[in-house]
């Protein structure tokens, strides 16, 4: 009897699986094996890639609102407790003896309080994100803590407003503050090297002895540091080491108690 069916054309050896069952061989069709491999494992690469950018974005680009960021202050012990510097946002739980209830940081939980790193002023209008008014010296001081954080705890999202718009992008407000802190660390760079000039004074500190200052060669006189450098409270000056042909200068200011051709001085 003849087959009604079209005969099937016979299949490549490079698409057929033979098995042998005792002599006879029997023949399966297969796909090309390492056609099939090879598009397998572009699928999972494709698919690993997509997970790992869709990640990276939506990790990248949590945005939080101050009365959102204001939650996680330490006070719910449900939630974690989330830090601001310059509109970047961090999970500082970890060290939560000193960011949670009643730590010594605590006032910079749950908030942008940009300027106090600097400023020192915890209580009112000093825990602000507002830098107006610091000098490039402090606004790099500022930044520095921000990549302190960066190194040291979870970055979890930005902030929506001064530093961030509401796609999360950079404001100019945010790149106003970063060039600033360029100048200030070149400044810095070259107050390091004037300084380098005219050797600092030996000090130490104890509890029981207070402070005091020395000069191996030369007298200890303090100095105002350049305006521009200077950053605020005490280290406005510093402690220089000067010949006595030098005392003269202008603007060289003798310890107070201390006597004008004295090596040692008590601080």
């Amino acid at each position: 009897m003849v087959s009604s069916l079209t005969a099937l054309p016979k299949p490549k050896s490079s698409d057929v699986n033979k098995i042998s069952v005792g002599s006879s061989p029997v023949v399966t069709m297969a796909f090309p094996a390492k056609k099939l491999l090879t598009s397998s494992f572009f699928g999972f690469t494709l698919l690993v890639a997509l997970i790992a950018v869709f990640l990276k974005y939506n990790s990248r680009q949590k945005l939080f609102t101050a009365e959102e960021l204001a939650s996680y202050n330490g006070t719910d012990d449900s939630l974690p407790i989330l830090l601001g510097i310059l509109g970047s946002v961090f999970d500082v739980t970890k060290g939560k003896s000193h960011y949670g209830a009643g730590g010594g940081y605590n006032h910079f939980a749950g908030r942008d309080a940009s300027r106090a790193f600097v400023s020192g002023n915890f209580i009112g209008d000093g825990l602000t994100d507002s830098l107006r008014g610091l000098s490039s010296t402090e606004v790099h001081s500022v930044v520095g803590w921000r990549d302190f954080y960066f190194r040291s705890y979870k970055f979890v999202g930005r902030i929506v407003g001064r530093y961030y718009d509401s796609q999360g992008n950079p404001t100019k407000y945010l790149k106003g503050v970063e060039a600033k802190a360029a100048r200030g660390a070149q400044l810095l760079e070259k107050q390091k090297i004037m300084e380098a000039k005219q050797p600092s004074c030996n000090s130490r500190w104890s509890q029981d002895e207070g402070g005091e200052v020395w000069c191996e060669d030369g007298y200890p006189r303090l100095v105002q540091r350049p305006l521009e450098i200077a950053l605020t409270g005490k280290m406005s000056k510093r402690c220089a080491c000067y010949n006595e042909d030098q005392l003269g200068q202008p603007g060289l200011e003798v310890y107070e108690g201390c006597d004008y051709l004295a090596k040692r001085c008590r601080v």
